[in-house]
């Protein structure tokens, strides 16, 4: 039944990682590292894979991607080259024009005398692996017979892998820095540029690059004069709390009775069959989210419930059916539900009272083990009351903190950066889904499909940008203040969170796990001169 109270909001802030190619699940593995913005990246044996049709950069540099064609292959990747330290024999024409969303478009040409030497280095490579009959292995042959043996087409293709795999780094020389990683791609199509070598020796390619975004302060250095007003739930009021987990520790301990001379009254349990329908609805229009058979209503959490509620049914007697009207509050938790008139019918089906034993220091550890008394049970249980309030407190603040700066900060984000910030945010909800749930093959699989993914990019996309704007802007006041920390600290961090993949038997990367540990005191350092330097005030709500 939705008639309680109860709503926690947290924001969390993962890494601005690079891969825009490939989704992976991700979990926090160091405890000692769980802050309320950051999260450390941790690989499970679950993947969501997922590529845009053209290929990367780093596939055809890595030699992975599939070619048709065997010989061809072979060659082509084998070929030996040493990226931008290779010299050209002449010189790329590159045009560079900037696109939206900080994406980058670089139309290359490369010249007739870089072909043929790419070329050449094809050829040679071929007489090394092609075995011709009538040639010793080894042996020159010549390059006509050579190429009518492998295949002109085929020699062709291996050309256009060649220079493809050559000027790449060349290419991207201007954006080198600035270029997100794994974002690169080719935009041209393969055949495009298979028959603009094959016609005029010469190749014709565009490269789409995403690249670091540029942050805009509105107004400039305004994070130096922030203003932050930080609103704190009432319900984590220690003192409270405290209160009311000494009477749940204590109701506990008390046998139910049943009620049989009598009508409810504060301190009973009673169950309940609720109904609901909209009073201004003629016909029987069901309020479900209100609805509920066998509710147990503990009248002492009457606070909890939807205002009037416990008032209305104080007297009803088992067996009993009350009928009234209620109007939900412009501030309720459920949208649909806010301002709603709804006429409730409430039927008590039993009726129970506690018999608790008498409070003395005989109780106490039964309370709190450990105690001797009722007054050091008060005193534990406020002591926790009050560690979990500061917590709560520094959660609030740095949500507010990180909320205002999300405020002033104007960029324009990469496509794969809001991408696999997405998938990461939709890892984590796979992951927590799948631990409440126990999913099996086929609903992980259905949940984890490019469709899935994308439905949740779409749905999610202002608290993807939301999370993207925080990062960037935390790491640009980590950069503009020159904060740091020790470097005993991160490697404590990073040994701490190995650990904890090891226990777990869960696969890492090193240097990514030492990354995003950097990002993360990163992330503490900056609330913390924040929070020193902010203009903070707190109110109850």
């Amino acid at each position: 039944m939705e008639l309680c109270i109860s709503s926690t909001t947290t924001t969390r802030l993962l890494p601005a990682s690079r891969p825009c190619g490939e989704f992976r699940f991700y979990s926090s593995p160091s405890a000692s590292l769980r802050l309320p913005f950051l999260q450390l990246n941790k690989r499970s044996n679950c993947f969501l894979n997922y590529r845009e049709p053209s290929y990367s950069f780093r596939e055809i540099q890595s030699g992975l991607r599939q070619c048709p064609w065997k010989l061809a292959a072979a060659a082509s990747t084998s070929v030996a080259v040493e990226e931008e330290k290779d010299t050209l024999p002449a010189e790329l024409r590159v045009t560079e024009t900037e696109e939206p969303n900080s994406r980058v478009r670089l139309g290359v040409e490369v010249p007739p005398e870089v072909c043929e030497d790419c070329y050449k280095r094809v050829i040679r490579e071929f007489m090394k692996q092609a075995k011709v009959p009538g040639f010793r292995p080894g042996k020159n042959v010549p390059e006509g017979v050579l190429v009518n043996y492998v295949g002109r087409l085929s020699v062709q293709k291996a050309a256009v892998e060649s220079i493809l795999q050559r000027t790449l780094p060349h290419a991207l020389a201007s954006v080198n820095e600035r270029a997100l990683k794994d974002s690169v791609r080719i935009a041209t199509n393969y055949s495009e540029m298979e028959k603009t070598y094959s016609s005029l020796n010469i190749l014709r390619y565009d490269i789409i690059v995403d690249v670091a975004p540029e942050l805009k302060w509105v107004p400039e250095d305004g994070y130096k004069q922030l203003k932050v007003v930080v609103e704190i739930d009432s319900d984590i009021d220690a003192q409270v709390a405290s209160e009311q987990e000494f009477r749940r520790r204590h109701k506990s301990l008390g046998a139910m009775r049943i009620v049989t001379d009598r009508g409810l009254q504060i301190g009973d349990v009673a169950v309940l069959d609720i109904s609901a329908k909209r009073l201004e609805s003629e016909g029987s229009d069901s309020i479900p989210d209100a609805e509920s058979k066998g509710f147990n209503f503990d009248t002492e959490d009457g606070d909890k419930v939807l205002p009037g509620f416990l008032n209305s049914i104080i007297g009803i007697r088992p067996g009993e059916v009350k009928s009234f009207p209620l109007a939900f509050p412009e501030t309720w938790r459920q949208e649909n539900l806010r301002g709603v008139h709804a006429e409730f019918s409430v039927e008590c089906k039993e009726l129970f009272y506690r018999d608790l034993p008498q409070l003395d220091d005989s109780l106490a550890e039964k309370l709190v083990p450990g105690c001797t008394s009722i007054q050091q049970v008060k005193d534990l249980l406020l002591e926790k009351c009050l560690e979990v309030e500061q917590t709560a407190r520094e959660q609030a603040t740095d949500n507010a903190i990180l909320d205002q700066l999300c405020k002033m900060v104007e960029v324009d984000i990469p496509k794969s950066l809001f991408e696999e910030q997405g998938r990461q945010l939709y890892g984590a909800k796979l992951l927590q889904i799948q631990a409440n749930m126990k999913l099996n093959e086929e609903q992980l699989a259905r949940l984890s499909s490019p469709k899935a993914v994308n439905e949740y990019l779409e749905g999610q996309k202002e608290n993807i940008t939301r999370v993207i704007k925080q990062n960037l802007a935390v790491g640009d006041i980590f950069k503009r203040e020159k904060l740091e920390f020790a470097t005993e600290e991160l490697l404590k961090e990073v040994e701490n969170s190995i650990a904890e993949f090891k226990r777990t038997q869960q696969e890492y990367d090193e240097d990514r796990v030492k990354e995003q540990v950097q990002e993360i005191l990163e992330g503490a350092k900056v609330l913390e001169w924040l929070r020193e330097h902010a203009d903070i005030q707190c109110i109850t709500k």
